[in-house]
């Protein structure tokens, strides 16, 4: 008999996704069942039937698991962000760290043995940046999960509260003032997306995302935003005039104080402008470098390449502890602030960062006969391509430390480093983002001459 969008039943959910949905095979399908845990028997309706999988609802659970808590967010079933809030913190912990081994076993051929994942103190408020969309309404929060619908909320236990002040001043100001909020459909309106930044101190820059310039009513926004956050040290406009899921725009305009932001992280100073990539849960992040440093096993004298440099935060913790560090990165912005956050912490002459594409420069690198003792790479979500691992590997590092946002790339691009002689040695797992689906891992991979 073949499963039916509709249809109802009573199942024992056998495991857990990476996402947090349970996980129950029927009808030789496999069953994503949103909001149930392993081991629970539980009554679902099937949703959405799919070509490779089904998704279904849990409408009641007949045997709760021991792990499961009543979710602590009144925006829980609305939002989609948060995946996790219905089971406790440990046992959100395990599924990560199963994910992990899932994905180095199962894509990347490996018998490593993931460690428990290294958890947050911290599971609320950690958020160090945000960005809000806006739709007509207006409504300013978060798009439900797989739509574009725009769910206004009060306030989200993973962020700052003052964003959620700011974010209701906003409101207020486009109420009074008739500001249109950008309608994707009809690709009109004008204010497209609150984009909020808050470093250690509690300071907090603000980029408003409009379609057009100049802002009618500007000063009247900088007086709310400000009584609203006496801490707001600037607010920025980012023009993006095209029909894209792009947050920000290419261009930039100061409304009031200042466009950068400077916060600390492994001792280290950093100004971070709007575009500028950041870790958002900084307590974790210093944890996750902490262990990438560990796997560079640098003595003083070593010379170590960061691939997909960003603004600096790795290169400047390896120069720390390296002879010598050379960043590579190809938003030309970000290499002119990892320069100078170099000069700021007195590391620019152990330091150098080159703008370009991660393969051709890694080529060039290699062609230039550089063999740095250490490789790091923490690349976007969708991991390394081939032709920068081959680049990559023809410079002959003693060691490789990747750095994940996604297990499965990862364990893709481990398969092929270990076929040009690099064998993953250690894994260790951090939960950068408590509640949310995503986990962060570092990987120390040694060549055979090392």
């Amino acid at each position: 008999m073949a499963l039916q969008e509709g249809a109802q039943y009573t199942v024992r959910i056998t495991s857990a996704a990476g996402d947090g949905d349970g996980i129950v095979r029927l009808e030789d399908a496999v069953v994503f069942v949103h909001d149930a845990l392993p081991g629970e028997l539980a009554e679902i309706t099937i949703e959405h039937i799919g070509h490779n999988a089904v998704w279904a609802r849990a409408d009641r659970i007949l045997e709760p698991s021991e792990a499961r808590i009543e979710p602590d967010c009144p925006q829980y079933t609305r939002c989609g962000g948060c995946r996790f809030r219905h089971m406790t913190y440990d046992a959100e912990l395990e599924v990560k760290r199963r994910r992990v081994q899932d994905a180095l076993q199962r894509i990347g051929g490996l018998s490593l043995t993931v460690p428990p994942v290294h958890g947050a103190v911290r599971q609320d408020r950690y958020r160090n940046k945000v960005q809000f969309p806006v739709a007509p309404g207006p409504r300013i929060g978060f798009f439900q999960e797989r739509t574009h619908k725009v769910t206004d909320i009060p306030d989200c236990l993973l962020q700052p509260e003052q964003d959620a002040a700011i974010r209701n001043a906003l409101r207020g100001w486009m109420k009074q003032h008739r500001i249109p909020a950008y309608d994707e459909r009809k690709h009109a309106g004008l204010i497209r997306h609150l984009y909020l930044r808050t470093n250690g101190q509690g300071q907090t820059l603000c980029c408003l995302v409009v379609r057009d310039w100049p802002l009618p009513h500007s000063k009247e926004l900088v007086s709310a935003l400000r009584e609203t956050d006496p801490n707001l040290v600037g607010i920025v406009l980012s023009r993006n005039d095209k029909r894209t899921n792009v947050v920000l725009g290419s261009s930039y305009q100061i409304l009031w104080g200042q466009d950068w932001l400077e916060e600390t992280l492994c001792g280290l100073s950093f100004r971070l402008s709007v575009p500028s990539f950041f870790q958002v849960n900084r307590d974790q992040c210093e944890v996750l470098y902490g262990i990438a440093l560990d796997f560079a096993g640098l003595t003083g004298k070593e010379l170590a390449v960061d691939l997909y440099c960003g603004i600096g935060t790795i290169s400047l913790c390896l120069a720390r502890k390296a002879g010598r560090v050379i960043g590579v990165e190809v938003i030309p912005e970000a290499v002119e602030d990892a320069k100078k956050n170099a000069q700021r912490n007195g590391l620019a002459g152990k330091t150098k960062f080159v703008c370009g594409d991660a393969g051709q420069l890694a080529e060039q690198l290699a062609r230039d006969g550089l063999q740095p003792d250490v490789l790091v790479v923490d690349p976007p979500r969708k991991g390394i391509s081939e032709g920068v691992i081959q680049a990559a590997v023809q410079m002959g590092p003693r060691r490789i430390v990747y750095v994940s946002c996604d297990p499965a790339t990862l364990a893709r691009d481990l398969k092929s480093l270990r076929q040009y002689g690099y064998e993953p040695v250690k894994v260790e797992a951090v939960d950068m983002f408590p509640r949310c689906a995503h986990v962060e891992t570092v990987v120390q991979l040694c060549g055979h001459e090392a």
